[in-house]
């Protein structure tokens, strides 16, 4: 009798699993039945949005629906990551998400989401590079001679980044730490405030983005020194990494991806990949991203997990490391 009882239980949660894979693949056959919405945590203009809209014209193509971008600019992209965590899991809603997103659950004394529980990853959308820049009149031509004056006189010497906890912030602190040399690190509020210090010597070097200075390395206002991932910038060649320059096992990228809901069915998951996969191959918008800086990133969704991963426990030491307190 119990052996009968056991395998009726068995048949029926069989037929539960069947049912749920089947109602999966319908609903994934049946999508997208309305507009998608893509929430951006950040102001128009900005380099996120910018590739969220080049990937949001392609994937309405694809998808066969419009993907409407929703711009949701406030504390740091947490409130729009909280919207969609609380949202429905029908992969209607994606969320644009990047760096900060590992950063916040260790600069925060509460985010509205957390990662793992709340959120699906659907696509890596693209990765760039940290670079270190000091103004074109500037006697350090490359990392060597930072070291040295930082090593000569390191309360003399200053490098700038945005706000402290920014991705660049923490770059450059992991750099410094990297490097053994103690250096006076300067938050600014904005990119141009940084770039606007340097270029008067108010400080001597800064940490940015690549696509955040590239109009200025390309005008020859400012110098690039060095950049943070593990290959040279294309269009900068002459340009060392940072491990090349001396600093062994210092290699960073900076990223933006996109999640869903965390009980978005999986075979909606894979078609929402499959369309973002088709639009960073597309040849124009492969152009469009190199033209500011960034480079598109195809791939499963396991991989937008395994760069969130290295960044979480990465950003984590760094900033208790500096005991930089939680906001």
């Amino acid at each position: 009798m119990l052996g009968e009882k056991i395998a009726k239980g068995i048949i029926a949660l069989s037929a539960s699993i069947v049912v749920g894979l089947l109602s999966g693949v319908a609903n994934a056959q049946d999508f997208p039945t309305r507009p998608l919405k893509f929430v951006v945590g950040f102001g128009p203009g900005g380099l996120g949005d910018i590739a969220a809209r080049a990937v949001a014209q392609k994937m309405a193509i694809s998808l066969g629906k419009p993907v409407v971008i929703e711009n949701m600019p406030s504390a740091g992209g947490m409130q729009a990551a909280g919207m969609v965590a609380r949202g429905e899991a029908d992969g209607h809603t994606l969320l644009l998400v990047s760096g900060q997103n590992a950063i916040s659950p260790s600069l925060f004394k509460s985010v509205p989401f957390d990662w793992n529980s709340d959120f699906a990853p659907v696509a890596t959308i693209s990765v760039f590079d940290f670079v270190i820049v000091t103004g074109k009149d500037s006697p350090l031509k490359q990392v060597s001679d930072l070291l040295q004056r930082a090593k000569a006189n390191p309360a003399a010497f200053n490098m700038g980044t945005i706000s402290t906890g920014s991705a660049q912030n923490l770059a450059a602190l992991l750099f410094s730490s990297m490097a053994g040399v103690k250096m006076q690190i300067v938050p600014f509020r904005t990119t141009g405030d940084v770039t606007t210090n340097v270029l008067s010597d108010q400080i001597q070097v800064a940490f940015e983005t690549v696509p955040g200075v590239m109009g200025q390395i390309q005008s020859g206002s400012l110098r690039a020194l060095a950049v943070s991932s593990d290959k040279r910038v294309s269009f900068m060649p002459d340009v060392p990494t940072v491990v090349e320059a001396g600093i062994p096992g210092y290699t960073l990228i900076s990223w933006n991806g996109v999640v869903v809901q965390k009980k978005t069915p999986p075979a909606i998951i894979a078609r929402l990949n499959s369309a973002i996969n088709e639009a960073l191959n597309a040849p124009d918008v492969s152009k469009m991203f190199s033209g500011i800086g960034i480079n598109p990133r195809p791939g499963p969704p396991e991989a937008l997990q395994a760069i969130y991963d290295t960044d979480l426990v990465r950003w984590r030491k760094v900033i208790a490391d500096a005991n930089i307190p939680q906001q």
